[in-house]
């Protein structure tokens, strides 16, 4: 696919929805409950992951933004994009899942724009190809404009058993770039992963959706009535939010429509071959930030580490200096009241120390 005009208009009625939430709790104890790890810098470029979202969509919706975020991070989000209406910014009274947070964005456009298409892409992934991203959008925003769910699936660069796959099935007449979607497949084994890589038929889910408002509520009322009329009723009556979120199901948009509306026939994906990360540990940042066998990569002030014969990762956030010597694959993470030590292989597991901590009841550290 060719990448998009840079100087190509805003894609009219075209909504970008950002959920903004999730602790990120592989990247403790940089990524915090109090500071999740869209509201950090990650890649080194002096921007955190959610402007750079919003600095990646711009150019497809001028200004038409909503963002989803927890009412403890509605503050920092307008903080950090300071373009966003206040209005904009939706704070959920608590985590609900991604249905549940794309659905209200969804239920306000649904009032507010007859004509929109809305796309959700999540605050915390990076994307250093905008232009063909911009691509992908744009023949999915046109698939969605006749009542499509549209996903853009990712061409997967290894057998991942970390992502979810979208099954390709034939094309879509009328719309070069597009196909429909056989299936939505979960996790799969490496092994199972593999066979798939190797028919070249199936893409990761990265979890972008691209839809009209009223055709993701719709479907979602197909399925979830109740779910569908309590988020409609809200954008109607915003003083009620506080007296239905808590009873909203607690679900992923993939299993609430995405996977039902496949079987169904009514979902299609942009295959797309753009490089995408959504940084799930200190692995993945490693690898993101050039990590090598013969050297160790440093997020933050190069000045406080010393490394002699070691590779991996140091985030220096304390201020203190870091000095490794004779660690392969090191993790080294310095915050001024926790420090995480781990390698690459184990980055997954550190999971489990959040979990340790909270079940001993350090909110302080979490």
């Amino acid at each position: 696919m060719p990448a998009a005009d840079p100087a190509a208009p805003a894609i009219d009625h075209f909504w970008a929805v950002i959920p903004a939430g999730g602790a990120g709790t592989r990247l403790w104890p940089l990524s915090r409950s109090s500071a999740p790890k869209f509201l950090h810098d990650l890649t080194g470029r002096g921007r955190t992951l959610l402007q750079d979202t919003h600095d990646r969509l711009a150019p497809l919706v001028g200004d038409r933004f909503v963002v989803v975020t927890g009412t403890a991070h509605r503050e920092a989000v307008l903080g950090q994009l300071p373009q966003v209406a206040p209005e904009r910014v939706l704070a959920e009274p608590a985590p609900r899942d991604s249905m549940a947070a794309i659905g209200l964005a969804a239920a306000v456009l649904e009032r507010e724009d007859p004509d929109a298409v809305m796309g959700s892409f999540a605050a915390d992934h990076v994307i250093p190809d905008p232009g063909s991203f911009a691509a992908a959008v744009r023949v999915a925003a046109g698939v969605a404009r006749e009542d499509w769910l549209v996903t853009i699936g990712i061409e997967p660069v290894f057998p991942s058993s970390a992502f979810g796959y979208i099954h390709l099935g034939a094309p879509l007449a009328g719309h070069p770039g597009a196909t429909e979607v056989r299936e939505f497949v979960e996790k799969p084994s490496v092994r199972t992963a593999t066979e798939y890589v190797a028919t070249g038929r199936y893409r990761w889910n990265a979890g972008m959706f691209v839809v009209r408002p009223t055709v993701l509520l719709d479907l979602l009322a197909r399925w979830h009535p109740e779910f569908a009329g309590a988020l409609r009723t809200v954008a109607a009556d915003p003083g009620r939010l506080d007296e239905l979120w808590p009873g909203l199901p607690k679900i992923a948009l993939d299993h609430a429509v995405a996977e039902p509306a496949a079987d169904a026939g009514r979902v299609a994906c942009v295959p797309s071959a753009f490089h995408w990360d959504d940084i799930g540990d200190f692995d993945s940042l490693a690898a993101l930030l050039g990590s090598s066998a013969e050297q160790v990569s440093v997020l933050g002030d190069e000045a406080l580490v010393r490394a002699v014969d070691a590779s991996g990762l140091v985030v220096p956030s304390s201020g203190r200096v870091v000095a490794v010597i004779g660690l392969d694959d090191v993790v080294v993470v310095d915050t001024p009241d926790a420090l995480l030590v781990t390698t690459r292989a184990r980055a997954q597991d550190v999971k489990q120390v959040v979990e340790g901590l909270k079940a001993d009841g350090r909110t302080d550290l979490t």
